[in-house]
């Protein structure tokens, strides 16, 4: 199953946490528990450049993401892709993921990419290009 329906866009959407999977250099899975938000086709994740995820996005060039419902039946479904570390233009989606965070009601002040960077601040996008494993997904609102 490849690509976004506005099922899944609504249910990733709807969640805030997921499970971020990149392969260690020994080829051995890493996982880590992360906040996102969903742009279009891509999932954005920000991240410090030096953590081991954003090293082995860049070594690799790929990543999944694993998002579960908090709500039974716990639906979820797990989307992977190319994916890149992005320097420019990252304002927006760091600002967009801290709200998400906080649960605010409105996303903080955007700080600009030369802020970000001086705190080593970048964003994991992962293009969504393969959804595997999607189970009790609520069907689309309209």
């Amino acid at each position: 199953m490849g690509g976004l329906t506005p099922e899944l866009r609504a249910f990733l959407d709807a969640n805030v946490v997921g499970v971020l999977a990149t392969a260690a250099r020994d080829g051995s899975p890493r996982q880590s528990l992360v906040y996102f938000v969903r742009e279009d086709d891509r999932l954005l994740i920000s991240t410090l450049r030096d953590r081991l995820k954003a090293r082995d996005v860049g070594r690799t060039g790929r990543a999944s993401l694993c998002v579960m419902g908090h709500q039974r039946p716990y639906p979820s479904a797990t989307f992977s892709g190319p994916a890149e570390i992005l320097t420019e233009n990252i304002g927006p989606p760091t600002a967009a993921i801290a709200q998400r965070m906080t649960g605010a009601d409105e996303p903080p002040e955007t700080m600009t990419d030369e802020a970000l960077a001086e705190v080593g601040r970048v964003i994991l996008a992962i293009h969504v290009e393969r959804v595997a494993a999607a189970n009790y997904l609520p069907a689309a609102r309209e």
